[in-house]
């Protein structure tokens, strides 16, 4: 009979709605003490969560879990790239793009129940400019977006939709220059999105039948539209069918180089920062263990709008 294994739990004060104490009582109560040796440590500040997980991997930790939103993620996730310890996550942030891409519940019980009877699943990342991400990556509008709803301090999706709404009457779309192994082309994009998930968080499909387990990204380019066009277009981003849009081109590719005109704001796993006017962005295949369900193929399955609807009333959001 094999020993029990040993999990870390990262948890990151500052992220999300959620209260953190709540949460630890949460782990205590309902992992499976069967299965897990657990262990609690709280992140202090920026990168933090990094040099934490990084040391467990050492230790030899078979599972570190990131309590928090995408940017625990990412800095969770870049320490464990290429290691044999699984990262795992307990959804409190404001997006959760990347645990709801692995059907992952919102709900911190949940989140613990699931991790119970995950198993190790080797999934691909992706890195802009030599900087690992795990969710998404993007130029453009959304960019600018994320730049602004950081400098908040308002979180979850209504204060989204309204740093977005501001931004939308000022924003100017650029001029890209964007190169695969199989194309070059220049055109004027109001988003570029390059996605390892499926979407962004709070249900937003940015690029429709992502997978994590295929060795490629999946390129999306909303062209720019009017107002007019805006209540179709956000309806097709919340119901997985952007790829039908006609503003929007969607392709597969292991890599893609992006040339704008100068440097500027870029995103990556919802953390904006100010990049490089060219930009290479690829894919790493299976570099990383997560904790999924079993089974699970790399793809997400998408909820239908009713759904999205309830999980609003019901607080999911955030």
């Amino acid at each position: 009979m094999e020993g029990k294994k040993s999990i870390l739990f990262l948890i990151n004060p500052k992220s999300g709605v959620q209260k953190k104490k709540k949460v630890l009582q949460v782990i205590e109560k309902n992992i499976d003490r069967e299965v897990y040796d657990f262990s609690v440590e709280y992140t202090q500040y920026a990168g933090h969560a990094t040099e934490l997980a990084s040391a467990a991997a050492k230790r030899g930790v078979d599972a570190v879990v990131a309590v928090g939103g995408d940017g625990t993620v990412n800095e969770v996730g870049r320490a464990l790239v290429h290691s044999n310890t699984a990262m795992g996550v307990i959804p409190c942030g404001s997006g959760n793009g990347f645990a709801r891409h692995l059907g992952i519940p919102l709900g911190a019980k949940q989140a613990v129940e699931f991790i119970n009877k995950a198993v190790p699943t080797r999934i691909d990342y992706g890195k802009i400019n030599n900087r690992p991400f795990f969710c998404a990556c993007g130029v453009g509008f959304d960019a600018l977006v994320s730049n602004d709803f950081a400098k908040g301090n308002q979180r979850g999706m209504f204060s989204y939709i309204q740093k977005t709404l501001i931004d939308w009457v000022t924003y100017k779309p650029e001029v890209y220059s964007i190169e695969t192994s199989h194309s070059k082309k220049r055109i004027k994009a109001f988003v570029i999105a390059c996605g390892n998930a499926s979407q962004y968080g709070n249900n937003a499909y940015i690029a429709p039948f992502a997978s994590m387990r295929d060795s490629q990204l999946t390129i999306s380019v909303m062209h720019p539209f009017t107002p007019l066009d805006v209540p179709a277009v956000v309806t097709q981003l919340f119901s997985n069918n952007l790829s039908t849009s006609g503003y929007t081109k969607t392709f597969n590719a292991e890599w893609v180089r992006i040339i704008r005109e100068k440097a500027g704001p870029a995103h990556f796993d919802g953390e904006p920062c100010e990049m490089e006017a060219e930009l290479y962005i690829e894919t790493v295949p299976a570099g990383i263990n997560v904790l999924a369900a079993p089974g699970w193929n790399g793809t997400c399955k998408p909820l239908p709008l009713y759904r999205q609807f309830l999980d609003v009333v019901a607080g999911n959001v955030r």
